[in-house]
């Protein structure tokens, strides 16, 4: 079995999950330079894009869990033929998506509540990055294939060229510079969708060159009924507990959109561009330590696993407080490079003070739930997203943002809530040592 260290695994995956999030914020900050409303029009259309994106994470995330247990075992056959299942269902799935982006983007921004100039903008954003969705759906197969064998490095490289490629198309094409015309939204969705074209073919050609053979699609026929059930089985609780996080963001941004105001609306655009960039350490620890805790499990060294996944965690802790505290000291200035719009720098510099209890609980989650589906445990943190994140997120953000008229604050304060209730029964559910027997050994 490879033995890997943390911070190796860690730090090419922290600059991938860095520069893939500066996709969104590069789109973001130039549309901000473009039109405010434009900008959080983006990012609604962007709520929309996560939640149908969970489709293609039921199987690539089931796959990393498989492949570091099978690689662990030293099972390299299995493991080549989860990757072959992984690719050929994302791809499908991404086809069958993009289509439905395409041609309802409109109906479904509706549903969210977007009407008027957020529906104009949102909708030209999502039926060109939507109805491209399919790119994204092979990338996150073959990148998690690549990165489960240890070469978090590679994705990272291709990660930064992606990044390069879209923000110079973005100033370009959303600006109009070189003497073409202001493409505005549709610029912003052509110069992200071209950058996530090249970063697929990349993978894909690296893939094939240096990890797996082209012939793995062999393996499956006749078809692997019993590894595509054991994908389903840890894809889909996993799935469920983002789909319904992403769920309940999409229902709260629902909330913002009709009942608060465009100010707090515009704010909470760009303190969430701000605030994600405080728990990118957290996604990579998270990411890295899974790939440990499925190497161990398959191996069957529970103790290292247990020991190895509290200090990612404690790691990832110091992190998240030290880079929230960080954003706490310069809050005004990180609100002044998206706006100079005296109210929205005002309500935004206060709820990045708020967003430090939103943190604490946010990492905690990240890192155990992922040390928790890396073991293979994954209905725990499921059963526990169902009810907190709509008994304390949803109905929560609702009772203090609208019933009781906190607006903004409110919508922080029950976000934050669920989080930190979610971290503490994952903390309690790794330390009960219930993961252990969940692994594919002992299935």
């Amino acid at each position: 079995m490879k033995k890997f260290k943390l911070f190796s695994l860690a730090w090419p995956i922290f600059i991938e999950t860095a520069l893939f999030m500066l996709l969104g914020f590069i789109d973001v900050f130039v549309m901000s330079r473009y039109d405010d409303l434009a900008a959080s029009s983006v990012n609604t259309a962007n709520q929309a894009v996560s939640i149908v994106t969970i489709v293609f994470s039921v199987i690539s995330g089931a796959s990393a869990v498989l492949i570091s247990q099978y690689l662990g075992a030293e099972k390299i056959q299995n493991a080549s033929r989860i990757a072959a299942l992984s690719i050929t269902f994302n791809f499908f799935a991404g086809i069958i998506i993009s289509a439905v982006f395409l041609f309802f983007s409109r109906p479904i921004l509706a549903f969210i509540g977007a009407d008027g100039n957020v529906m104009e903008f949102a909708s030209q954003y999502l039926s060109i990055v939507g109805g491209c969705i399919f790119l994204q759906a092979h990338m996150s197969a073959v990148s998690v294939i690549i990165r489960n064998h240890g070469l978090t490095k590679v994705t990272m490289y291709i990660s930064l060229g992606m990044n390069i490629v879209n923000a110079g198309l973005d100033i370009v094409l959303v600006l109009g510079l070189f003497g073409l015309p202001k493409l505005g939204v549709a610029g912003a969705a052509i110069a992200t969708t071209f950058s996530r074209g090249v970063g697929a073919a990349v993978l894909t050609v690296y893939l094939f060159k240096k990890v797996e053979k082209p012939d793995i699609f062999r393996q499956l026929k006749p078809f692997p009924k019993k590894d595509f059930l054991d994908m389903l089985k840890i894809g889909i609780p996993s799935a469920m507990e983002s789909f319904l996080y992403n769920l309940s963001q999409l229902v709260i941004t629902s909330i913002v959109l009709n009942f608060l105001t465009e100010t707090e609306l515009i704010t909470k655009t760009y303190v969430q561009n701000i605030t994600m960039f405080f728990y990118i350490f957290a996604v990579a620890i998270g990411q890295a330590s899974q790939i440990i805790t499925g190497h161990y499990v398959g191996a069957k060294h529970y103790e290292l696993a247990y020991k190895r996944g509290f200090q990612a965690y404690f790691r990832a802790l110091i992190f998240a407080v030290g880079l929230s505290c960080t954003g706490i000291l310069f809050r005004y200035q990180l609100m002044d490079i998206f706006t100079d719009n005296p109210e929205v720098i005002a309500l935004g510099a206060n709820i990045i003070i708020f967003n430090i209890l939103l943190e604490l609980g946010r990492t905690t989650n990240i890192v155990v739930i992922a040390n928790l589906r890396g073991a293979g445990d994954v209905y725990f943190p499921t059963a526990c997203a169902i009810f907190s994140m709509w008994a304390i997120s949803v109905l929560g953000s609702y009772i203090l943002a609208v019933v009781m008229g906190f607006g903004i604050y409110g919508l922080w304060a029950a976000i934050a809530g669920d989080e930190v209730f979610r971290g503490i029964m994952m903390i309690i559910r790794w330390k009960s040592g219930k993961w252990k027997n969940k692994g594919i050994n002992n299935n």
